[in-house]
């Protein structure tokens, strides 16, 4: 089986009014590129007809796949997505297209090289946040501020739900992976820079969504208790082990 240059990875979660109009924006773009691609579709314990839609989708587009992941968390689904993905770049695409799927090509070559992990950033000069209101905007900053002091210094955006990744940095990443939920992106960019890996922060255009599934102070509440497991992982050495 060839290899496509390009895997997209959509966790999908309830998803089933924003993900018909999604998947046809996304594959309608892919019909124009000049690259191979995939389409992988995790649903991931949803309640309502996610997964029946994504089938019906499939069984017209022989590119889309769909895999279904039983155990919740958002962690769980984009593991099982990256490591059934056959792409050599692997790209991390939310369900809402928060970010237009047209922005894509400024993660990959020849637009972007000398990279192994590639993030969209709300943040990055550059990059224009749309339809935001300036209470969730602040307390975006404020998480991230706390992810800066307590654990990645130096990347301003690391929740954006739009990431690429090289092949075989993301199948290394993944298999090491421990948390399974909302914290999951915290783990994966922590451990790329204890391997010395090459982030690069893409700046996006970024739409508000008043649907987001994001709470931000449970959320938060959340990724504290998980930058605390992060440090205490490492200090037992359980990201020493190479997968």
């Amino acid at each position: 089986m060839n290899t496509p240059f390009l895997s997209i990875i959509i966790p999908a979660h309830n998803e089933e009014s924003r993900l018909p109009r999604s998947l046809e924006r996304v594959i309608r773009f892919l019909e124009t590129q000049n690259f191979t691609y995939e389409i992988i579709v995790v649903e991931n314990g949803s309640s309502d007809r996610t997964f029946e839609i994504a089938q019906e989708f499939a069984g017209r587009h022989p590119h889309l796949t769909v895999l279904r992941e039983e155990r919740r968390g958002k962690g769980n689904a984009v593991r099982r997505g990256m490591l059934s993905a056959r792409g050599e770049y692997r790209f991390l695409c939310d369900a809402d297209l928060s970010m237009p799927i047209e922005e894509l090509p400024k993660f990959l070559p020849p637009a972007l090289n000398d990279f192994d992990i590639a993030i969209g950033s709300r943040e990055a000069p550059g990059a224009i946040r749309y339809n935001e209101p300036s209470y969730r905007h602040l307390g975006g900053r404020a998480i991230n501020l706390a992810i800066r002091l307590s654990i990645l210094p130096g990347l301003n955006d690391t929740q954006c739900g739009f990431k690429c990744f090289r092949a075989g940095v993301g199948e290394a990443l993944f298999r090491q992976q421990t948390l399974m939920g909302w914290s999951f992106d915290i783990e994966i960019l922590y451990l790329a820079r204890r391997k010395k890996l090459r982030i690069r922060e893409v700046p996006i255009q970024w739409y508000f969504d008043a649907d987001s599934k994001v709470s931000a102070v449970r959320d938060a509440l959340r990724m504290i208790g998980d930058i605390f497991r992060i440090h205490l992982n490492a200090l037992r050495g359980r990201y020493d082990l190479q997968p």
